[in-house]
């Protein structure tokens, strides 16, 4: 589930290299740190180290059958956790029980092309462009009935809460997002960075050949496990935990949406022409006025933005916070007390 993100270069601090952090593309330089632990209540409620979820549950929502985790009292506050490449609703499984715990209605979607999350169709494209992801979860909170929710999440998901934070901010309360600003823009994508940022992303390249695809489908598993140790190369995760989260990159459709994320980030692949609307609202870089906390953990491998970089896109109460201790890419499952902490803040700015 989840992706590994984001760089600059040398005019980073202008627009142009706003956008390309938020696609992704940075130097990890992290200011304003913080790091945050959870209440005693929540801490006592929360039983790390879980292997599964109160339920998972089923509803149709757009233009999927969407498999979701939820926990929490059913009239509680709703929380909506989003997960990323390639990571799964796992990376949550710890967050749960906390903000369960403090009252909240927790929601887990598994992302399209994950877990038991389905087309409806078999001729609908298997789209991994960034403004579909977001129609997924605006669609399933309509299906859910959920009027106004908590964002938060990390890679693919954090990228989904900010686009949802800046196109439907009536939906949304507050927002949790791990690595910041993560909009992007294809023109932008276009520009070259410097050659150490490029060869952060040499997934990216990969995945613009038939051979990558080739190479994905085949190794998808072996793939997933050398971003996991390179995105959190001091998080010392065992097999057990891996494999449960892998099982999701089985979908059928895995493959298909995963390439063409990156594709269509690198303009090398068209999107669906009913998104091009939002794309155009998105290639401006719109800001974000909802109350935020944005993170970072000091371990984090994966390409990512500066906090300076994005600071200012925030407009609404904000505050950043970095995540010590070797924390690396997956924040959320490798300091769930911080991350559900933030969220529980958040909701109170």
């Amino acid at each position: 589930m989840s992706d590994q993100i984001d760089q600059r270069r040398r005019n980073f601090l202008g627009t142009a290299a706003l956008g390309l952090a938020a696609s992704q593309i940075g130097w990890l330089s992290l200011a304003h740190a913080q790091s945050g632990g959870a209440t005693d209540a929540a801490k006592a409620a929360a039983k790390l180290g879980r292997t599964s979820f109160a339920s998972i549950k089923h509803v149709k929502a757009g233009v999927l059958d969407v498999a979701y985790a939820e926990d929490g009292p059913a009239h509680g506050k709703p929380v909506l956790l989003l997960h990323g490449w390639p990571y799964d609703i796992y990376s949550f499984v710890d967050v749960a029980p906390i903000l369960a715990a403090a009252g909240y209605r927790v929601i887990i979607p598994y992302l399209r092309g994950y877990g038991d999350t389905h087309f409806l169709s078999a001729d609908t494209m298997r789209n991994g462009q960034q403004a579909a992801l977001a129609v997924d979860a605006i669609a399933l909170m309509d299906a859910l009935h959920i009027k106004q929710a908590v964002l938060a999440g990390f890679d693919w998901g954090a990228r989904t809460a900010n686009i949802m934070a800046a196109l439907w901010p009536e939906r949304c309360k507050a927002l949790v997002s791990v690595s910041g600003y993560l909009i992007g823009s294809q023109e932008l994508n276009r520009a070259p960075l410097p050659p150490k940022a490029e060869q952060q992303w040499w997934y990216l390249f990969y995945f613009a050949t038939e051979r990558g695809a080739a190479g994905y489908a085949k190794n998808t598993h072996d793939f997933a496990r050398l971003i996991w140790e390179s995105a959190s190369p001091k998080w010392a995760f065992d097999d057990a935990t891996f494999n449960r989260s892998a099982a999701a990159l089985d979908n059928p459709d895995q493959v298909a949406v995963a390439i063409h994320n990156y594709r269509w980030r690198l303009g090398m692949a068209e999107g669906e022409a009913k998104y091009d609307e939002l794309e155009k609202k998105l290639a401006t870089l719109p800001s974000i006025g909802i109350p935020t906390i944005t993170m970072e953990g000091d371990a984090n491998g994966a390409p990512h933005p500066q906090p300076a970089a994005y600071a200012k896109k925030f407009t609404g109460k904000y505050e950043h916070r970095l995540i010590t201790g070797g924390i690396g890419h997956n924040l959320p499952q490798e300091a769930p007390q911080a991350f559900a902490q933030a969220v529980m803040d958040v909701d109170r700015f």
